[in-house]
Parts: C-alpha cells; structure tokens; sequence
C-alpha cells in the first residue's frame, strides 16, 4: 500500500475512535414516577413506551390522564418491571436504585427524575426525560411554549394573601410548587405572612383570624366526601373567596403549571377588575 494511503487509512481509523458514538433512543421505557409519565407522554414517541404507573389514567391525581387512555401501564414491583425488558426506567429518587438497580446489578439504564417545587426545575426535569427519551429538541419546544404562555398571564396587583388551604387543614408553604403560582399570580402566601414551614396545619379559628383575601382549595373539595373535606365546608369560611384548582394541575411540576397560573390569573379576574378586594 503507498505510504499516502496508508496515512490516510489510519486518519480516518483515528478519527472514527475519537468521535463519540451517539447513544440510541430507548426503545422500551418503562415509568415508576407520577411525574415522570406525563413529561414521557409528552416527549417520547408512542412506541417507545412500554409502561406507565397505574396513576397515570386517573384524573384526580394526573392531568395527562386523557392522553394516557391507550398507554399500557404496570405496578412497581421488581418483578413486573424486569418483565418488561425495559431499557430505560425512570423512578424517584433512591427508589430505583433501592428496588431495582440492586436486583439487576445495574444492567439497566435508570434515571431518577426529582420532585420539581419551581418554574426552574420543571425547565431541568423537561430537559433531562427529553434527553433521556431521546429527543432534546421535543423539550427545548415545550420549555419555549410554556415561557411564552406564561409571560402572557396577567398578574394581579396589589399583593393580595391566599392560603392553599387543604383537607384536614393542612396549608401549603413557602418552597413549594403552589407558593411559587402563587407569587407568580401576583399573590402573597398566608403561609409565609405567617412563617409556616412548607406545610403545617392551621385551624380554622387561626385561618379566620388571618383574613386572607382568597382561599385556593382542590376543585374536587366542592363535594363533602368525609372529614377532611368537611372542614373545608364550616360556616366560618364562607364568605373568603375561592379560587379552585384541579389537584392533577399541582400534584406534580410539568406542563400544567402553565394551566394552573392561567386559571388563578382568571378566576381573579372578574371579581377584582382594578384590584380591589371584594
């Protein structure tokens, strides 16, 4: 062989072991994560999608549920994932690492994908299941969509206070996915005007003497259905405005945040035009 082909055969050898090989798109995604599966649902193609969490396909907890009618789904034992032959699973933090990496001696790819409780980290959760899944640009296209929907919603002025006020009293605080809709619906956390960590009970003596301007409560909350609901429902509360939101919008931190902010923006709306409190 002439010495000039051989120095560019062994050119293009080098070449081919410097470039770095380009990871293949899962082809059987398997989902042990609430949150995890409406991102996937998303972002993956159909046929990449070998299961979901059961949770998936109920309204009152995912607001994917719609689009998940047709998507298999699977419990989260060891054995009902391994039968899946899955090459991605995605799953909370440590508990992928605890039930399955430790049965498989980590053959199979895992990512953990980590509660989002801001605008921000549901941005890093969208980027890291996009790449996951295999399709970046599907992620950088929903970040886009969702910052343009959001800078459109119209912020209330004059730093009202609600308090997400929940079944058995429990109120959401500062830190959390709702203090941050809040803020950005231009309202002010009674959980934070009172210094209450990320949650705390408050009686409904102590949420009165508080006179927030809104109470957020769960759409479903309308209907009394045991205890927990009762409470919501005592005379006392009755003349504080409500703002209701679907719990499948604030259970986890993904594409209905958007939703979320744009219903506060509007329930707000009519009873304040100009800001002042009815």
């Amino acid at each position: 062989m002439p010495a000039i082909a051989l120095r560019l055969c062994l050119a293009l050898l080098l070449c081919g072991a410097a470039a770095p090989a380009t990871a293949a798109a899962p082809a059987r995604i398997v989902s042990l994560n609430l949150c995890a599966d409406q991102l996937i649902l998303a972002l993956a193609d159909r046929a990449q999608i070998a299961a979901l969490t059961r949770f998936v396909k109920d309204p009152s907890l995912s607001a994917a549920a719609a689009e998940a009618r047709d998507v298999p789904v699977a419990d989260s034992s060891a054995e009902a994932v391994l039968a899946l032959r899955p090459d991605l699973i995605v799953a909370n933090p440590g508990f992928a690492m605890g039930r399955i990496a430790a049965l498989t001696g980590g053959r199979y790819r895992v990512v953990e994908l980590p509660a989002a409780e801001s605008h921000a980290e549901i941005v890093a959760n969208i980027r890291t299941v996009a790449a996951a899944v295999g399709h970046p640009a599907r992620g950088e296209a929903m970040i886009r969509r969702m910052d343009a929907e959001l800078a459109a919603i119209p912020v209330l002025k004059g730093a009202r206070v609600a308090a997400y006020y929940q079944r058995r009293g429990f109120l959401s605080g500062t830190g959390t996915l709702m203090d941050e809709l809040m803020r950005r619906a231009g309202l002010r956390n009674l959980a934070g005007v009172l210094g209450k960590g990320p949650l705390s009970r408050l009686s409904i003596e102590e949420l009165v003497a508080s006179r927030p301007d809104y109470l957020i409560v769960d759409s479903d909350s309308d209907r009394v259905v045991d205890h927990g609901t009762e409470m919501l429902h005592h005379p006392a509360l009755a003349a504080i405005p409500r703002l209701r939101l679907p719990q499948a919008w604030t259970v986890c931190g993904g594409p209905a945040y958007v939703q979320a902010a744009r219903s506060l923006a509007a329930q707000m709306r009519p009873a304040h035009p100009g800001g002042a409190r009815h």
